[in-house]
């Protein structure tokens, strides 16, 4: 290496270490400011089992339900083989199973979102097949910060009944909608003060704020959650460079002159991906 390259391969590298320096910075400011309103925060904290006990004893006011494992930032398939990220899944010790998700625009907890979260679950607990009796029981739990359907109520639990005679239908699909608006006393109203606090201090349920303080204060946590916050960000470059590849197949297939097999190595998706596009 020439004395011109080694002087910038240093400047390269000091220049490449500010900038994972500041990165890092911003990061740390990032957590300071986190909430359990904040979806990639929220994830890693109900990744822990005594917390999302807690989440779910307190939603559906019961104390026996006993979860068996929980996944944070959980991706799963849709009917098209593509992979869509739940913010909490979670398993009970009966095969019940819970996604809960928190919403911060209205927008994201729509009743057609709900419907579709439901319809994923059932995909993708069963198999070709199965037995319909074998569909466990799911609950699609969204915490909204605005009062999505403007009752002014604490919670929302939705199910289908039979409209002339009122009675619950029986097909154990649950949807369930948490208004955040309201924080008052209740055990309900004190989760959701928890779920805006971003000093654990102020927090009503000690499980919740060591876990917190955990992400927040503890060097293994908050290097823990720095490590998250970078592979989110891989996998939304991931992501967008797969929409971008996308697009540019689409508009191959429009030209309509190249084989499946060359769009497929021009763009780096799979045969499978282009025949997809091609269907839809």
């Amino acid at each position: 290496m020439s004395s011109e390259e080694s002087s910038q391969y240093i400047i390269d590298c000091f220049f490449s270490s500010l900038d994972i320096q500041r990165k890092h910075q911003e990061d740390l400011e990032c957590i300071r400011k986190f909430r359990l309103m904040d979806d990639t925060f929220m994830s890693k904290v109900f990744e822990d089992k005594k917390c999302a006990e807690l989440l779910l004893h307190v939603i559906l006011n019961r104390n026996d339900l006993i979860v068996q494992e929980v996944h944070g930032q959980y991706d799963i398939n849709n009917l098209q083989g593509r992979s869509i990220r739940l913010d909490i899944l979670a398993v009970d010790s009966t095969g019940k199973v819970f996604n809960v998700e928190v919403q911060r625009s209205n927008g994201g907890a729509v009743p057609k979102r709900a419907r579709y979260n439901s319809s994923l679950l059932d995909a993708n607990v069963t198999e070709p097949g199965d037995d319909y009796e074998k569909l466990c029981e799911s609950y699609v739990i969204f915490i909204t910060e605005n009062d999505v359907l403007k009752s002014d109520l604490p919670i929302y639990h939705i199910d289908r009944i039979v409209r002339e005679t009122g009675e619950y239908f029986g097909d154990d699909a649950h949807i369930v909608y948490v208004n955040a608006e309201i924080r008052d006393n209740s055990a309900l109203g004190k989760l959701m003060h928890d779920f805006f606090c971003k000093d654990s201090r102020d927090m009503k349920y000690n499980v919740l704020a060591d876990r917190v303080h955990y992400f927040k204060r503890d060097q293994k946590g908050v290097m823990t959650m720095c490590k998250a916050m970078e592979d989110m960000r891989k996998e939304e470059r991931m992501e967008a460079e797969y929409e971008a590849h996308l697009e540019t197949a689409k508009r191959m297939l429009n030209d309509g002159i190249l084989a499946y097999e060359k769009i497929a190595e021009y763009t780096g998706l799979s045969i499978e991906d282009i025949k997809s596009l091609k269907e839809n």
